[in-house]
Formats: structure tokens, C-alpha cells, sequence
């Protein structure tokens, strides 16, 4: 009897299954004219109001406030736009693939009975809704219908993931808001240190813990993660001081402070809430929220590699003039249109090609290391001034000390560490021209 049964049940299941195959083998000929849209009145930058219901049961509803989003159930915050322009334009450009039933019997087959997912919106005061039942037999379309009609179509799979959104992935999730082209000072305090980096016109600059230029690109690469950086998840909509403990906000491990002209930004990083993420909060907020560690850990970076590596900025196709003092002697080259000419300590042509080959030694030379007390060069091996781009100059001492070279630029109140090799090949260069 139970093996009776067991055939029964399956008989019924390959003759439902049998159903949606044959719904869906019913697919038109190419030449078939093209469905109208599904919402043909309906325009994305019109819609004002959303309201989507997940394959969970979690509802969340957004209305436009001017010309941003906003989430105003379940919790009132700012909406995530991106993925809000998603749906609107999905919704107003929505087509079926084909029509499976224009009057169907029993929407339950389709998983319409109840739909999986909903997309209520709104369009001058007039309400629609996008209903989602479960996939196709083959796994590539989407049954569908509108709440107002009983025809039930299909579209493609992919739009599953633009409508089945939770609460979470609609809301804004930017973990510190600044504008990003107004930034001019950041501020990063772990356990043992204070970097400070400021704008001193369109370059950064190291103020603390020592006075040296920033490297542009690894500083304008922090302030995009520190924007562009999402959460992870939410841990607390609000924290009590308690709270803040067991997540290790009362002592954070990193507090980051943006200025933007008079416009301050902070955010702190607390313990790790699991693999990969940590608790942070924006100051500006009482949500406590989660962010991956990377974050965190580049964060932390010694101040060291937020430094130009780079001895000189100067490079041979803008450098119009060459100082350079070695053993006593002061060696001046120019450039004359193309050609280089030496002026001191006499009036000649210079060797082109030996002028190039220390400007090649120059500008590939890179710190290793930085000393931030650096040791007495008062007896240098040499220090050498370049002078381009019309009246910037860059003014170099390379000394040895023991075993370790240095090299410190002028203004810089450290010096960097540089390969013995390098000075030597620069060293080279140099007697070279004599």
C-alpha cells in the first residue's frame, strides 16, 4: 500500500510539473509582434513612491523627497538611490517575455497564490503593483502578473534580484557622508598614533607625526573608501553606553576624522563583530553598524606608507636646471631648448646623454624607509637642486652614515633611507660630468 501511495504522489507531481512545461514550451515564433510593456504609462523619474516585499516577508516602503529617496518604513532613513533607480527604471521598462495564460485557473501552479514578491508603486497618485511568483520549470523566466489583471506572463529571471530586496539593501549605506571634492584634511587615530594629513593647494601634506609630503594617490584612495565603503550590516539602530562597550566603541580602535572646508565628518572602528567585519559607527549617528576589517586594517598602515617615496617630482622632460655640489665643487647645467649646457664652473656643452643618465638615477631613486629623527648631514656626498615646470625647485642631501645612506629633501624635517646601490649609481653619475 505505501509503495501504491508513493506512486500516486508521484504521478501528481510530474503531471503538475508536467503543466508548467507545457506552459512554458509554448513559446512564440520570432516573428511574433513584441509585448507592450507591462506598465506602458508608467515613466522612472515619475514614480514617487515604492513599496517591495521580499521572498521573506520583510516589507519596506520608500517615497521621494524632492529629488532624493528616502525610506520611511520600517525605519525612517535615507534610501539607497542606486538601488531605487534600479526598480523604477526595471518597473517603467518592463516587458513580458510572452503571456502564459490569459485567464488562468489556479494562480497557486504559478506561485502567484500568494505572490513570492511584491513591488507596490505609486505614479501620480495612481498605485500599481508588479506581483512574482516562483521560476520557470527551466529555471530562466520569472511568472508574473499585475494585481488589476489576471493574465499571468513571464519575465526574465534576472529581475528576481533587481525586486526581492530587503530592508537592509534598500536603505542608504554609506558609512561616512562628506563631500568627497570639498575634502581637505583627514585625521587618523589608532592605540599608538596620530596621522594627520592636510590639502596645501592641489597636493596633501603629512603634518603629524612628522612634517613631509603625502603620497596624493594613496590619500585620495582612503577618502574613496571612507565614501564609497558600504556596511555590512546593522547592529544596532541606536547604542546605549553599555552597548558601545560591548562593541568596543567607548575605546575605538580607529577614529577617523574628514574636514571639508568648515564641514567635520567622523567615524569610529570597534571590536570585530565576526570574520571579515568590525563595529563602526558615524558620529553624526546613533546606528551602530558593521564594516569589513579591511577597512580597519588599511586604516592602520604606519604613516610611513602614506609618504612620497619618490625623492624628486622633477623629472628629465620638465627639469630646466641641474646644481649640484660634490666634493666642494659646484657643477650647473640648462637646458637650451633640447640640448643641456653646462654653466658652471665653465661655459661648454654639456654630454646630453650623461645629463640624462643622472636625471634617470634621480628620479628612480625611492625611499625605503624614513627616519624621523634623522642623523647629522652636515657632511654630505652630495646634495643636489633641480629647478622645472617654471620655478619649482626640489633641493636634495645624500649622506652616508655607517652602513646606512640617506637622502633628505629640503623643508622635510625627516629623512628618507635609501639602497647604498642607488646613491652609488647616483654618485656615479655625477663624476661622470665632471
Amino acid at each position: 500500500m505505501r509503495g501504491l501511495r508513493s506512486l500516486l504522489v508521484l504521478v501528481i507531481v510530474a503531471a503538475a510539473l508536467g503543466g508548467l512545461l507545457y506552459y512554458d514550451s509554448k513559446r512564440p515564433p520570432s516573428d511574433e509582434k513584441k509585448q507592450e510593456k507591462v506598465f506602458p504609462d508608467v515613466q522612472s523619474d515619475k514614480i514617487d513612491q515604492i513599496t517591495v516585499k521580499s521572498e521573506k516577508g520583510e516589507t519596506t516602503t520608500a517615497a521621494k523627497q524632492g529629488d532624493r529617496w528616502r525610506q520611511t518604513q520600517p525605519v525612517a532613513v535615507a534610501a539607497d538611490e542606486a538601488e531605487i533607480s534600479g526598480i523604477t527604471s526595471n518597473l517603467a521598462s518592463l516587458e513580458p517575455q510572452r503571456v502564459v495564460d490569459e485567464q488562468p485557473a489556479d494562480l497557486k501552479q504559478f506561485g502567484l497564490d500568494p505572490a513570492r514578491i511584491e513591488v507596490t508603486f505609486r505614479q501620480g497618485g495612481k498605485e500599481h503593483k508588479l506581483l512574482l511568483g516562483q521560476k520557470t520549470p527551466t529555471g530562466g523566466d520569472v511568472y508574473a502578473r499585475v494585481s488589476d489583471k489576471p493574465r499571468v506572463f513571464i519575465v526574465a529571471s534576472y529581475l528576481e534580484t533587481t525586486f526581492n530586496k530587503s530592508p537592509f539593501e534598500l536603505r542608504d549605506k554609506t558609512i561616512l557622508t562628506f563631500e568627497r571634492d570639498k575634502a581637505d584634511r583627514l585625521e587618523i587615530v589608532t592605540a599608538d598614533r596620530t596621522v594627520t594629513v592636510a590639502k596645501q593647494g592641489a597636493d596633501w601634506r603629512l603634518t603629524a607625526p612628522v612634517e613631509a609630503r603625502a603620497d596624493f594617490s594613496v590619500i585620495e584612495a582612503l577618502l574613496g573608501r571612507l565614501n564609497s565603503t558600504p556596511m555590512k550590516a546593522i547592529a544596532a539602530e541606536t547604542a546605549d553606553a553599555a552597548k558601545l562597550k560591548e562593541y568596543g566603541l567607548d575605546t575605538p580602535a580607529v577614529t577617523v576624522n574628514v574636514g571639508a572646508g568648515s564641514a567635520r565628518s567622523g567615524l569610529i572602528l570597534g571590536k570585530s563583530a565576526g570574520e571579515g567585519v568590525v563595529y563602526a559607527r558615524d558620529l553624526s549617528r546613533p546606528l551602530v553598524f558593521t564594516v569589513e576589517t579591511a577597512l580597519a586594517d588599511e586604516l592602520k598602515k604606519p604613516a610611513d606608507d602614506m609618504r612620497v617615496k619618490d625623492l624628486f617630482d622633477a623629472r628629465s622632460f620638465n627639469t630646466t636646471r641641474i646644481e649640484i655640489s660634490r666634493g666642494g665643487q659646484i657643477l650647473t647645467f640648462e637646458k637650451d631648448k633640447d640640448a643641456w649646457k653646462q654653466v658652471t664652473p665653465a661655459a661648454k656643452q654639456a654630454d646630453g646623454a650623461k645629463v640624462e643618465a643622472l636625471m634617470t638615477a634621480l628620479s628612480g631613486t625611492r625611499a625605503t624607509g624614513f627616519a624621523d629623527k634623522p642623523p647629522a648631514l652636515d657632511a654630505p656626498e652630495a646634495v643636489v637642486t633641480l629647478k622645472f615646470d617654471e620655478g619649482k625647485q626640489e633641493k636634495v642631501t645624500f649622506a652616508r652614515k655607517g652602513a646606512d645612506t640617506f637622502a633628505q629633501r629640503q623643508g622635510d624635517a625627516s629623512a628618507a633611507k635609501i639602497d647604498a646601490a642607488a646613491l652609488d649609481v647616483i654618485v656615479k653619475a655625477i663624476d661622470a660630468l665632471k
